[in-house]
């Protein structure tokens, strides 16, 4: 039954939902907002859904995104170097960005007649993105429903691992890791060093195929 929608950005937390629940989703959609690795990770989306035989759907969100500020964005500052936990980490926080794209997810879920809205957010998110957190995602599914006519469905499953269990539930399943992409930085190489790469790092430990400028 092809009830769901993914909002789908080519990184390893997503890539995981994507082959999990494959044989539900109908699209999914990565969002183009201006960010130092859109161009890098949307390779990868359109790669994985391929193999899959799912849509991909980008939607431009450059101009809305240019009134925010962050050093994720195109004309923001250097990508910290360092842990998520880092404080030096919120520098890359995009003011409310899962919820504009869940948002915008929810209304295409209802005009294509679809039930679910998938989101891989996971528990190492907390530390820095307050629209990754339970109790967030609690008053947003709640609002979803009462602000629906068919009642969409926001489906986090991963709210509550961490992503060294995200992936080892995708090695399970056979997937190729190599063919996601995580760094900040953008470029063609995985940089190493930022929060993401970090994080990446320790959630593939001991099983990880990718190449890093800074080993």
């Amino acid at each position: 039954m092809k009830d769901s929608i993914l909002v789908y950005s080519g990184g390893m937390d997503s890539t995981t939902l994507l082959y999990e629940q494959k044989d539900r989703i109908s699209l999914a959609i990565n969002f183009n907002y201006g960010s130092k690795h859109n161009h890098t990770e949307f390779k990868y989306a359109y790669w994985n859904c391929e193999q899959l035989g799912i849509p991909l759907k980008v939607i431009d969100l450059r101009d809305v995104f240019s009134n925010f500020k962050s050093h994720l964005l195109m004309d923001g500052g250097d990508i910290p170097k360092g842990h998520y936990e880092d404080e030096s980490m919120k520098k890359t926080v995009v003011p409310f960005r899962n919820g504009i794209m869940m948002a915008i997810a929810t209304g295409i879920c209802e005009s294509n007649g679809q039930k679910r809205v998938l989101l891989a957010n996971h528990f190492g998110d907390h530390a820095i993105y307050p629209d990754c957190r339970e109790t967030f995602l609690d008053a947003f599914k709640t609002s979803v429903k009462e602000g629906t006519w068919n009642q969409t469905e926001i489906y986090a499953p991963y709210t509550k691992l961490t992503k060294r269990q995200i992936a080892q539930r995708g090695h399970k399943i056979g997937i190729d890791y190599k063919m996601t992409w995580s760094c900040y930085e953008g470029g063609t190489t995985h940089c190493g060093e930022c929060g993401t790469c970090v994080e990446r790092k320790e959630a593939l430990e001991g099983n990880d195929p990718t190449q890093y400028l800074v080993p």
